[in-house]
């Protein structure tokens, strides 16, 4: 197996970064620094360490969070605001897998290993993205139409996308909208390009994985059987 390839898999950082990462000359391997991308190593035989720490694929961790409205998805900010890394006290470094804008809460995938995250955020795989969102006026069935068929917005056109109306008050409506794309803010420029802006809206599943019980701010560890299925190993 490829130094970079392995680091990924542990969470150390993605393949691009693992290369910079091997050039600068951080990691050893067997007690000698290489600074050759894809040298090749053997996972259960060699000793690998990385900025003074020895990395395995042993060290794995995979998290769900509800992410409460106002929490920011990215791993630093400048500005002391909280970040949803904040919400999970663990030592190990997790990445976020995707994002949630500030304004959006609910589920949110964290982990540290890099395949995963590469394997979930790429379009090829579809994983489908549920929200429940409260929107400004009821849409009709042109909008409705339009939403499902896809729309240009900015600089790209949308995939088909599911939406339909869980509940019409006087002024707003409660709508559940299923998208395969992770485009950044997409719902909310959807929903904005169809005349109904959002203002409140929650991711409640990805893929076949729910919150549950799981309240705002509260995160847990996924079990085997929802790790395996995230990883195509296994259907729900």
């Amino acid at each position: 197996m490829r130094i970079q390839k392995f680091m990924a898999q542990c969470g150390v950082a993605s393949r691009r970064k693992s290369e910079a990462m091997i050039e600068q000359g951080l990691v050893q391997i067997n007690g000698v620094i290489i600074k050759e991308p894809g040298f090749p190593i053997d996972p259960e035989k060699d000793e690998i360490i990385v900025a003074g720490k020895k990395i395995s694929e042993s060290s794995k961790i995979y998290v769900m969070v509800n992410k409460p409205k106002g929490a920011l998805s990215t791993s630093e900010d400048t500005h002391g605001r909280q970040r949803v890394l904040d919400l999970v006290p663990i030592k190990e470094r997790l990445y976020t897998v995707g994002r949630l804008d500030m304004e959006t809460e609910g589920l949110l995938l964290l982990t540290n290993d890099g395949d995963l995250t590469f394997f979930l955020t790429h379009p090829k795989h579809e994983f489908e993205k549920t929200y429940i969102g409260l929107v400004r006026g009821c849409p009709d069935k042109n909008s409705l139409a339009k939403f499902r068929q896809g729309m240009d917005i900015e600089d790209y056109h949308t995939a088909p996308a599911a939406i339909k109306i869980i509940k019409e008050n006087r002024d707003t409506s409660q709508l559940e909208m299923k998208i395969h794309e992770g485009k950044k803010r997409q719902i909310r420029k959807m929903c904005a390009a169809i005349g109904h802006p959002v203002i409140e809206l929650k991711r409640i599943a990805i893929g076949e994985l729910t919150l549950g019980n799981l309240k705002s701010g509260e995160w847990r560890y996924l079990n085997k059987d929802e790790i395996m299925y995230l990883k195509g190993d296994k259907k729900w």
